[in-house]
């Protein structure tokens, strides 16, 4: 097997961990004076920035060509961190499509230290099971494959005795990481990881470890889930679909060619040597880019991750031509048949992502769909003319695509639907757009960059976009300059360029599909998961010593400050410091439970003008003003918000205000509402996901009539009246409530003054105030209220049902997998214990390292997605549940659910993933940082609680003095034994009802049972 590097680490015990930034824990060893004649001169590392980067990024090249992007943010002591690679499924051989992905998967699996307890033993069986596969794969005749297959597992259960499963998310989990995960795509693969500021030595010896080898141990099972992920894409109407658009589009390109996941052939028959070889070709670090960003010293962290992926040996990579394809020169046509809902989409080819036609693309697809003043977005949407439609786009290195999406309403046809979406592409083509919007998507989009700025993912993300797209990122930054610079000349030329008869239709229609097929499930013996093995690797690392960090809890009488208006609705305002951006909510405590109308009224209101504006044109000053605005209403409470640039807070407010209590009724509006209102309820009937985890789950707790299916029914829906609704939504700032406010202006004048002698005292000078005016005062002059506000409605919840004994509800679904919940009630809420509960998640269900995914994915391959959580009530008074989930191929669902049912039955006992999870929950709340608006709505969710403190507290302090014992207690009192509901969706031709009989009384329900209609 030939390596990259054997990255060998024999000074570990002497890593340094110090930290130089104030915000960050400082070394606690006496300092000493250095001999100038003994140091060596530090290395000096060059780095290039961009003037005007919002991120002030510094991007460095080591001397391997390791691309390096990172950008300091002191939002939290937290780094997002990705691995991009510039290769993914488009780079996967003709003959072994999914390469990419599979290999994906084997680079958490560890090295020949990472991962294993006896790497000269296991490197042995290994060899032989890569031996076996290469036979395997080319013979064709069914005995023989059986045999080498026996083979394969049988080796493979030898070969799992000296390996250390899921090592990689264990030592991630002890050092504080969260969100580890990856991703492939056509153009790349890249590895996630959000880790503690502190922990950026542990994460490089990690991360270059892995990277600088790969070994691809558990390979048989890790190779199921991928089996399951690709019965999950042919359950997927929306993935087929998609996949049929790319294949007519791009006749000649791996875009359309091949798919990322890969077809049944090619996963059936794998091939390790091939995964080696690619990785080889392209896991090098002139084909590799760490993008970093968060609370971080530039300094000493381009010194740390040169001193681990410094050695990493740089050599040619592959190069790729892109096949050219040929003009489309007439619509080419696709059906595809599945049990959901109707739809049509429509595809066009554009230029790779770094021309200046898809920069214009870009522009194109914000003048149809931006939420809220697009021609799709007001012509078809607001109008109703179809039940939804949207537009985007997918954007990549040789060719782009421009994708137009629309349902159909009650009886219209899909070709009717597509000539709506033609339509206003021909619009855009004649320039039939007003003046005004192409600036207003200009300011738009620098607003929405500055919001999505504040995201450390979003901010790390940027830069795996730019190195992906070999894009300089200076001409990234740019981007934004040259967006703004299009014309509305440029629009039409581009429009007029690219859009015509040559698009590809995709008619998506509700049926049974004549081409479904799964992936045969082969015999696979459950391998030994070694929970408390670790190799010398992870001891190594986990034992080297990290500076603390405290963790910052909400003080929530401090961090929030409260007033009053006039009128006596109470304000509650935490303060933007960061930009010009704010959030407003009006906040009711009452909802759908206390009068079902009121979502409706709410869903009515995006369709209403006012006596001075038509709903069009009031969407169009909203976005003018860099504003938006929305009602939601939940089962028991009401969110009335608006947020955008608070250098508009005025006009917007005004605005918003006048609608709210001058919305004028619109009988044509209101009758083409109740139409799509009933038609989605039909679709929502065919949608697997809407079936098991609201309508069967609600079902489950509290019966027929619940919050899922009380809703006004088909006649009381047409017999609404305008003036019913338009008064619902009048008499909402009549009834008590509560203003938040998350933004750059000051509460009031006197609360500026105390802020300014604060921050002088400590040697800072006034936070700028972005705008003019107080809050309070503003409000007062603007948010209408009568003198005497109503006391809101008594609350009304479902009564919970007993779980007396087991059932098994099912519901029949024409899907290859099955999808199975395990239910359980569990006691009210109480806050005593919360903290039990956070390590029993974290423990037994909570991550890629949990007891449960252990067991059912890594050890008997019996799904791709497993999980199970114990669930605190959102309120007082409500009961705690218990919900596990498990989705595996029809035929394995016996084994599926007998070893989910094990689990929650006889918790295993793993003291090494105990105190893994300890650490995690700990190093978790020690760098996580509540800020912002979230300050808000923490306390409202504390509020609910009956609490006025930050829970987290208790967990934090609480969590290091549990014992294993303490778990045991806990699982067997309120998990172990304990009535379920079972609730399962899949096909009735593939369902095991024998089986389904062993956890309780089985009983079929039908679609009109659970969704009330």
């Amino acid at each position: 097997m030939k390596k990259t590097l054997m990255l060998v680490l024999p000074a570990m015990a002497a890593l340094s961990l110090t930290q130089c930034q104030s915000s960050k824990p400082a070394a606690t060893a006496a300092a000493t004076t250095p001999d100038p004649a003994a140091a060596p001169a530090q290395k000096e590392y060059k780095y290039q920035t961009v003037e005007g980067d919002p991120l002030k990024a510094r991007i460095y090249t080591l001397d391997n060509g390791l691309t390096v992007y990172l950008s300091d943010y002191k939002d939290a002591p937290r780094i997002q961190t990705y691995v991009a690679v510039r290769a993914g499924s488009k780079n996967d051989p003709h003959t072994a499509t999914g390469l990419a992905h599979y290999l994906e998967h084997m680079v958490f699996k560890g090295t020949s230290k990472l991962g294993t307890q006896n790497w000269a033993a296991e490197q042995v069986e290994l060899a032989k099971i890569e031996a076996l596969y290469e036979q395997y794969r080319s013979k064709t005749d069914v005995a023989e494959r059986k045999r080498l297959y026996h083979q394969i597992d049988s080796v493979s259960g030898v070969a799992a005795k000296y390996a250390v499963a899921n090592e990689y998310d264990k030592v991630m989990g002890a050092i504080g990481a969260k969100g580890s995960n990856a991703y492939t795509s056509v153009e790349q693969t890249v590895y996630q990881e959000d880790i503690p500021s502190n922990q950026v030595e542990k994460w490089a010896a990690i991360q270059a470890e892995r990277f600088g080898e790969m070994v691809p141990r558990l390979f048989h099972t890790e190779l199921e889930a991928v089996y399951e992920e690709k019965n999950r894409t042919l359950d997927s109407d929306f993935s087929k679909e998609y996949q049929a658009l790319n294949a007519a589009l791009y006749q000649k390109h791996e875009y359309g060619t091949q798919t990322t996941i890969g077809t049944i052939e090619h996963l059936q028959n794998p091939s390790i040597t091939e995964i080696k070889k690619y990785f080889t070709q392209y896991y090098v670090p002139n084909n590799v880019a760490l993008t970093l960003s968060g609370d971080l010293d530039y300094d000493q962290t381009i010194r740390i991750i040169d001193k681990y992926f410094g050695g990493l040996q740089s050599k040619p990579v592959p190069a790729f031509t892109p096949a050219q394809e040929a003009p489309i020169t007439a619509p080419i046509v696709k059906e595809i048949k599945g049990p959901d809902a109707e739809n049509v989409m429509l595809g066009f080819r554009f230029p790779g992502t770094t021309t200046p036609d898809a920069v214009v693309l870009r522009m194109i697809d914000k003048i149809l769909t931006n939420g809220q003043a697009g021609l799709v977005d007001l012509d078809l949407n607001q109008q109703q003319k179809v039940l939804q439609a949207a537009t985007f786009t997918d954007l990549n290195n040789d060719y782009s695509t421009h994708v137009l999406y629309a349902t159909p309403r009650q009886g219209q046809k899909l070709e009717q639907v597509r000539d709506l979406l033609l339509a206003e592409l021909t619009k855009v083509k004649k320039g039939d757009f007003p003046d005004w919007l192409i600036p207003a998507i200009i300011n738009s989009e620098k607003l929405q960059r500055t919001k999505s700025y504040e995201s450390n993912e979003a901010r790390a993300g940027a830069f795996v976009s730019a190195f992906i797209a070999r894009q300089d990122w200076k001409d990234y930054v740019k981007q934004i300059d040259d967006f703004a610079k299009i014309t509305k000349a440029d629009v039409m030329r581009v429009a007029n360029q690219y859009y015509g008869q040559n698009y590809v239709a995709v008619y998506k229609r509700t049926g049974q599909d004549p081409n479904k097929v799964k992936v045969v499930k082969p015999t696979i013996t459950p391998v030994p998961v070694n929970r408390d093995a670790a190799s010398g690797f992870y001891k190594q690392v986990t034992s080297l010593p990290a500076p603390a960090l405290q963790p910052v809890f909400v003080d929530y009488k401090k961090d929030i400050q409260e007033t009053k208006l006039a009128s006596g609705v109470p304000v509650f305002y935490t303060r933007n410091t960061e930009n010009n951006l704010f959030d407003l909510y009006y906040v009711l405590d009452m909802g759908t439970n206390n009068d079902p109308r009121l979502g409706l009224a709410a869903d009515y209101l995006q369709y209403l003008g006012t006596d001075k504006y038509t709903a069009a044109q009031l969407q169009q000053e909203f976005y003018k003003l860099g504003c938006s605005f929305g009602v939601q209403s939940g089962a028991d409470r009401i969110y009335v918000s608006l947020s955008g640039l608070d250098s508009n807070f005025e006009p917007a407010v005004q605005l918003f205000e006048s609608l709210l209590a001058k919305p004028k009724p619109d009988a044509e509006a209101l009758q083409n509402m109740v139409a799509g209102v009933l038609k989605a309820r039909q679709d929502a009937k065919l949608n697997k996901g809407v079936i098991l985890n609201q309508a069967l789950v609600n079902y489950a707790k509290y019966g027929p009539k619940n919050p899922f299916t009380t809703q006004l029914s088909e006649k009381q829906l047409k017999a609404l009246k305008p003036q019913e609704l338009t008064a619902l939504i009048q008499k909402i700032p009549t009834y008590e409530h509560r203003v938040l406010y998350y933004g750059p202006r000051y509460i009031s004048e006197k609360y500026m003054i105390r802020m300014d002698s604060i921050t002088s005292a400590h040697g800072h000078g006034l936070i700028p105030n972005w705008t003019k005016g107080y809050l309070v005062e503003k409000l007062q002059a603007l948010h209408k209220t009568p003198a005497k506000l109503t006391p809101v409605p008594a609350a009304k919840d479902f009564a919970e049902l007993p779980m007396n004994s087991r059932k098994v509800y099912w519901v029949d679904y024409n899907m290859v997998q099955a999808e199975i919940v395990f239910l359980t009630k569990g006691d009210v809420y109480d806050k005593t214990l919360v903290p039990t509960v956070s390590l029993y998640n974290e423990y037994f269900g909570g991550s890629m390292g949990s007891i449960v995914f252990q067991e059912l994915r890594e050890s008997k391959a019996l799904a791709y997605s497993a999980y199970s959580g114990y669930s605190n009530a959102g309120k007082v008074g409500r009961s705690n549940y218990i919900s596990s989930y498990i989705g595996t191929q029809s035929d394995k669902l016996p084994e599926a659910m007998a070893g989910m049912q094990a689990l929650l039955n006889d918790m295993p006992v793993a003291e090494a993933n105990l105190q893994i999870a300890k650490d995690a929950i700990r190093n978790s709340i020690a760098t996580e940082r509540i800020t912002k608006s979230d300050i808000l709505f923490s306390y409202e969710r504390a509020k609910r609680l009956g609490l006025d403190y930050d829970l987290r507290r208790d967990v934090y302090e609480q969590t290091p003095n549990m014992s294993f014992d303490d778990l045991r207690k806990f699982q067997q009192a309120k998990v172990k034994g304990q009535n379920q509901s079972i609730l399962v969706i899949g096909s009735k031709d593939r369902l095991n009802f024998k089986e389904l009989a062993k956890y309780g009384q089985v009983q079929q329900l039908t679609l009109k049972e659970i969704f009330g209609y």
